[in-house]
């Protein structure tokens, strides 16, 4: 494990190095909040991660957690996160923090409770700092919205953070949160992790209750949602994903909540594959070297490795869309009318002045047509959509699959309006509902930015993927933290 985890300034350690510190008084939960509080305040004006914040509040838990743990006797059994500070999304629940998806019509609307993901951390003794920015309505790889301004990437303020979850991403990713909640349907945990240098996990569908995010995902799309955490630290992925884990509130959750020990996971004769030929825009010469490099490490560590193409998922946006539509039960017109936004129309939609973000009225404009005049071919994608999952099933089996979650290390802001095909690498994940981990391999020598690699493993076996991760920090080293 990198040993930065365990020692050094607050704003680079783990979650359980944190915890452990203030559960022995090395460290104050006051001192731990507050120094993570200014961390964010000032980096504020460099990446804009929070979209409003709970700073007085969180201070006063802290000052709690203190006297907590002064009365405490030995005997006393204390909350596994006493004192550890962390954000979470705008678009989750968490009660007195505004929940408006960057949508204007609902710049007002406060969560009158806490999504069951949140206040599991809440039970277990986090302090919540505030809730971080998102693309509008969550719809986009790019936090950006007419409420919160637009989150910079923390390696360079030119570069997108990701989406929808940036604000996540770029707050951890820059230290000021050990952690954060985060929702992802086609790679909103994964892509601002990877973007941002940090570890990210999208869990196995339904590991996780998805309830209490806006918008929501009701019906059988739920599925594809999922909420898991961005940390700094490898080790903190399970340990979190044990607190959130098991079923919860009206929707998808596991029955046992059980994610699985990585302790238990041997690396000899694990498989590996290596997917070739699957992205529509080549990947990077230096991502793909930085998968060779990791399959490199997994094959010295007893892995097997295989290389297999799969020319279909260059097409896999398409059919992802055609499914999440026919399970879906809204749409986005109707989440407009229930927040009281006025109809948009095409004019309103050719307007770069209105209440909307450009990736919002690039999704509206279809939903304008009119009846009848939907694109045909809905079964042939539906079809197209379940030979994915079984081939993607078959491909990983009781293995991993190495690819990254992007084909460019983070782009400029703007260069990923329009071209929706660059979600193909994270949403067939989504469709098949397995866990994926982002793992970050070190920054690039030509530009400084991280590069990083999903690792899938097959449903249910999120262990697997997280112990993958712990054995690709410890031989390179993990998130870097970015000279701010």
């Amino acid at each position: 494990m990198d040993t930065r985890g365990e020692s050094g300034p607050m704003t680079t350690r783990s979650v359980l190095s944190l915890a452990r510190a203030i559960r022995t008084r090395e460290l104050s939960a006051s001192e731990v909040v507050g120094t993570h509080i200014e961390c964010h305040q000032r980096l504020a004006p460099r990446i804009n991660a929070l979209a409003a914040d709970r700073f007085d509040l969180a201070r006063q838990e802290a000052t709690l957690a203190d006297e907590l743990l002064r009365s405490a006797g030995p005997e006393d059994v204390l909350p596994s996160l006493l004192g550890v500070p962390f954000t979470v999304k705008e678009s989750i629940a968490l009660r007195g923090m505004p929940q408006s998806a960057g949508l204007v019509a609902r710049k007002d609307c406060l969560a009158t409770g806490n999504a069951p993901a949140v206040q599991r951390l809440l039970d277990a003794g986090a302090i919540a700092l505030g809730v971080t920015n998102t693309s509008e309505l969550t719809l986009w790889i790019e936090s950006s919205n007419r409420l919160y301004g637009r989150t910079n990437n923390p390696y360079d303020p030119s570069r997108t953070a990701g989406g929808s979850s940036g604000g996540e991403g770029a707050a951890v990713g820059s230290g000021a949160s050990p952690f954060g909640l985060a929702s992802d349907i086609a790679g909103s945990i994964r892509l601002p992790a990877s973007f941002c240098g940090v570890f990210g996990h999208k869990p196995s569908s339904g590991l996780v209750p998805n309830t209490g995010t806006y918008p929501g995902t009701p019906g059988p799309a739920g599925r594809m949602l999922g909420v898991g955490p961005l940390t700094r630290h490898a080790e903190d992925l399970i340990a979190l994903l044990s607190i959130l884990a098991g079923s919860g509130g009206a929707g998808h959750g596991a029955p046992d909540g059980n994610p699985g020990d990585p302790a238990g996971v041997s690396l000899q004769g694990l498989r590996v594959v290596i997917l070739q030929e699957s992205s529509l825009l080549p990947i990077s010469r230096e991502l793909h070297d930085a998968r060779e490099r990791a399959a490199g490490a997994l094959a010295a560590a007893g892995a097997q490795l295989h290389r297999v193409a799969l020319r279909s998922w260059r097409h896999a946006w398409l059919p992802f869309v055609a499914t999440l539509q026919a399970e879906a039960e809204q749409t986005t017109l109707s989440l407009l009318a229930a927040a009281g936004a006025k109809r948009p129309t095409w004019r309103s939609l050719l307007s770069p002045r209105g209440p909307h973000t450009l990736p919002t009225r690039i999704t509206l404009a279809p939903e304008l047509l009119p009846q009848g005049s939907q694109p045909p071919g809905r079964k042939r994608l539906l079809a197209a959509a379940h030979e994915l999952v079984g081939e993607l099933a078959e491909t990983i089996g009781d293995g991993v699959l190495l690819h990254p979650a992007h084909p460019r290390v983070a782009p400029k802001h703007g260069r990923t309006l329009g071209r929706p095909w660059l979600l193909n690498s994270c949403a067939v994940f989504n469709l098949a509902g397995v866990p994926v981990t982002e793992v970050p391999l070190g920054l690039s020598p030509s530009t400084g930015l991280p590069l990083g690699l999903q690792v899938a493993a097959g449903m249910n076996r999120d262990h697997v993927s997280i112990a993958v991760a712990i054995e690709l920090e410890r031989v390179f080293g993990g998130w870097i933290p970015p000279q701010v």
